[in-house]
């Protein structure tokens, strides 16, 4: 198999999930990545005994539901459109600079304090590839939580089912304990990434152990590059989670701050586990390097053996092969003798057969 497309195709996935903007463009400008999908809106609120859901298509219609319901999430799917971003950024007072951060998707994990929100980024791994990972922006207000990703498909579907169901804390906390949820699940989703990977790093250990080829070393290299992948996007969110969680802001309840340094935990487990399988990645090269010296060395160990072997034959071989004139005295009798042909073969055979039974008792063989 051939590293070079593989290698290609990562860095054209890693660069479809990236979007910066013109260089020297004014600072707060958003521009919007003209492949991105289109912009949609779906609002969830919830108040003790109520719920609401709706896709919405005017930004002004936010206003009824935010003042109607105690907790409000705005979820922004794609961010194809400049001007619908712009439109919800104006409508709820959020700052130039953290609305270019959304659409500029290359930004970090990581937490911002503005005077009447909090801006938080967050990075989302697609379970079935580790080189496509997706920017996820939020804002926590007072009772509304707005989130951005660049495209449909999310691990939020629980979360969804137990806001329409009114089950749980989520139904009666605030938005901050909403913004915990959500966090948590994306923190939670890498631990899948992190079970496949280590499925794959002990069925690349089993392989090696029975034969090892190149192909495996190829195998290699790209979990050691999935790996860096995750640990790229996962160790930002250790000090993003942290900030929130020692974070004096009344949007964050003394209650939530608990659950946030459970989340923190969650985050060192994932990070651990990224550091372990690094580590076993690296001793899989040394392992499969090992093996293959190993094998090498066998190889060679036979060919001396036989090599040994056949050195005194040929050897005698040589010998009566040289022809001496029969008249002289000095010659070898055996030239003459009826039987001199097979006496040599036999001479051969049993110094052969030595040489073998020599090896083997000494366990080269």
């Amino acid at each position: 198999m051939n590293k070079v497309p593989d290698r290609a195709i990562r860095a054209k996935k890693r660069k479809r999930t990236r979007h910066r903007g013109t260089p020297g463009a004014a600072p707060g400008t958003v521009a919007s990545d003209p492949n991105a999908p289109r912009t949609t809106i779906r609002v969830f609120a919830s108040s003790p005994g109520a719920f609401f859901e709706q896709d919405i298509t005017k930004v002004r219609d936010l206003s009824d539901v935010i003042t109607r319901y105690k907790t409000v999430w705005i979820e922004v799917t794609g961010l194809g459109s400049a001007e619908r971003i712009l439109e919800i950024g104006e409508f709820l007072g959020l700052h130039a600079l953290a609305l270019e951060d959304v659409v500029n998707v290359h930004q970090r994990a990581k937490m911002d304090s503005f005077d009447e929100y909090l801006f938080i980024v967050a990075r989302m791994f697609d379970t079935s590839d580790t080189s496509l990972s997706e920017q996820i922006s939020f804002f926590l207000k007072k009772n509304i939580v707005l989130s951005f990703q660049e495209r449909p498909g999310d691990c939020w579907d629980s979360i969804r089912q137990r806001l329409r169901q009114r089950h749980g804390k989520i139904a009666t906390l605030g938005a901050d304990y909403l913004l915990y949820n959500l966090l948590d699940t994306i923190i939670d989703s890498y631990f899948p990434v992190m079970d496949r990977l280590s499925e794959e790093v002990d069925a690349l250990e089993e392989e090696i152990t029975a034969k090892a080829n190149p192909r495996q070393m190829h195998h290699v290299h790209q979990l050691r590059g999935q790996l860096l992948d995750v640990r790229r996007a996962i160790r930002p969110h250790r000090e993003m989670i942290n900030a929130i969680s020692h974070h004096e802001s009344p949007l964050i309840t003394p209650d939530t701050h608990v659950y946030f340094r459970d989340c923190y935990d969650h985050v060192i487990q994932v990070i651990d586990s990224v550091d372990t399988y690094r580590e076993l990645t690296s001793d899989l090269r040394d392992y499969y390097l090992s093996m293959v010296s190993n094998s090498m060395n066998e190889v060679m160990k036979l060919l001396t053996i036989i090599s040994t072997i056949f050195i005194p034959l040929s050897f005698v071989a040589g010998v009566y092969g040289m022809n001496f004139d029969t008249e002289s005295p000095w010659n070898m009798p055996e030239l003459k003798w009826e039987y001199g042909y097979p006496f040599a073969l036999a001479i051969m055979g049993i110094i052969g057969i030595g040489l073998a039974a020599s090896f083997k008792r000494r366990g080269w063989l």
